[in-house]
């Protein structure tokens, strides 16, 4: 039997999971991580804690499975989560999380360069945070490297090497394959750029020791991984064309499979290589997050079973948690719209979940405007998929089947990817 290794980090935790030829998942092991620290927009985390999270996880996972059957691992991680390190991997910084937004003059500096709809621009593009980490290190040789790079590194003792939908961020030319010329006007130091290829290229074997440590193979091999999101969707299995798969965990994310890819700043859109296709998409500050803020789980579950979800709640919301939207419009001053509210909690709970939806429509749609398919189906991942009421109101809005996804961890994900999908 032949044994496939998932590796998803996210931001509190590190999850894994290993599965057959088959794709059937044969064990699961997880890790927390502690907080990354927060000071306004500064939201940053020591690499090594995922390091520490990553080797346990492996180490609980490692005595699930038959070790002489690894043959390839991916990892999935956070998105536009960057750290600069020596050749030789040691951390030179700490690591700027996805939703790091100081570097506000890089981004200023970017987008007189970028093409208007590189995903390099904006305060909290890889870019961005590359360029807020390198300022005083003209002397030091460096590489810039997102989580999943680094961790990869780790396992292979092979660093400088991204993959396509990790180094979109950075300005990387996914459509062309290469680092663009504009570049060249950030005046980068030389070679601190990864070398990028395809997620589920061939990176390297799993470091000698390592292999010790959980009686894996030596030639077992490392694979270039992908985004959280990305794996997210590869979990779905969700390959066919129009197919799309909404996230709802604590913002909103949609993706849809595309032929052609699309790229739109203005609306927060970008594409993805999955294969011979794209992944069009963009990720909404509203969702999970905002329903917390006025109801704990169990009075969601409750008071769902009271709404009509075949009927509108009469309310126009436009639920976000403060002011600013990505995505279906980029705008940093919008305002929540949660008024009037109502005396019924039900009621509310159902604006809402109604505006939440309405998002969700809006979005598809924008994508559908620039170029991208309108779905045919909708599969549904995150904490809000098992909500059978508000299932029923996005399916009523989108006028197409929805349901919820039968596997959605990146971790199987990733799984997939180091099988080969």
């Amino acid at each position: 039997m032949s044994v496939f290794i998932g590796i998803d980090v996210g931001t509190s935790a590190c999850r894994a999971c290993a599965v057959d030829a088959a794709g059937t998942q044969i064990a699961a092991a997880r890790s927390a991580l502690p907080e990354p620290l927060r000071d306004g927009a500064r939201v940053e985390q020591d690499p090594m804690l995922w390091w520490q999270a990553l080797s346990e996880t492996l180490d609980r996972l490692s005595g699930e499975i038959e070790g002489a059957a690894v043959q390839r691992i991916a990892i999935a991680a956070t998105s536009a989560t960057v750290l600069l390190c020596a050749p030789d991997g040691r951390p030179l910084s700490p690591a700027l999380l996805y939703n790091d937004a100081r570097a506000v003059r890089e981004a200023e500096q970017i987008a007189r360069l970028a093409p208007p709809h590189s995903a390099a621009v904006g305060p909290s593009s890889s870019l961005a945070k590359l360029l807020h980490l390198a300022a005083g290190r003209r002397a030091d040789r460096f590489l810039a490297l997102h989580q999943a790079d680094w961790l990869t590194g780790r396992l292979t003792g092979r660093y400088g090497i991204s993959d396509e939908n990790n180094a979109l961020k950075m300005g990387y030319d996914v459509e062309r394959r290469q680092w663009p010329a504009w570049l060249q006007g950030l005046a980068l130091p030389g070679g601190c750029l990864p070398r990028v290829v395809a997620p589920g290229s061939p990176i390297g074997p799993l470091e000698a020791t390592l292999a010790r440590r959980w009686n894996w193979p030596r030639d077992a091999q490392l694979v270039a991984g992908t985004t959280d999101s990305t794996a997210g969707f590869i979990a779905t299995g969700a390959l066919a064309r129009a197919t799309a798969v909404t996230a709802l965990g604590s913002t909103l994310v949609l993706k849809v499979l595309a032929e052609h890819p699309v790229f739109d700043a203005a609306s927060g859109v970008y594409s993805h290589r999955l294969g011979p296709h794209w992944l069009v998409g963009g990720a909404s500050n509203a969702g999970g997050s905002v329903l917390r803020t006025w109801f704990t789980a169990e009075q969601i579950e409750r008071l769902s079973e009271d709404i009509d979800p075949s009927r509108s709640s009469g309310l126009d919301y436009y639920p976000l948690p403060a002011r600013g939207e990505r995505f279906p419009v980029c705008d940093p001053y919008l305002q929540p719209r949660l008024a009037p509210r109502p005396a019924s909690d039900m009621q509310f709970l159902h604006g809402l979940l109604e505006g939440l939806a309405n998002i969700e429509h809006q979005g598809y749609r924008r994508l559908a405007e620039l170029g991208a398919p309108y779905p045919e189906r909708v599969l549904t991942v995150g904490g809000g998929a098992q909500n059978e009421t508000w299932r029923r109101i996005r399916e009523r809005l989108l006028q197409v089947p929805v349901s919820e996804a039968r596997h959605q961890e990146a971790s199987y994900g990733a799984a997939l990817l180091a099988r080969g999908v």
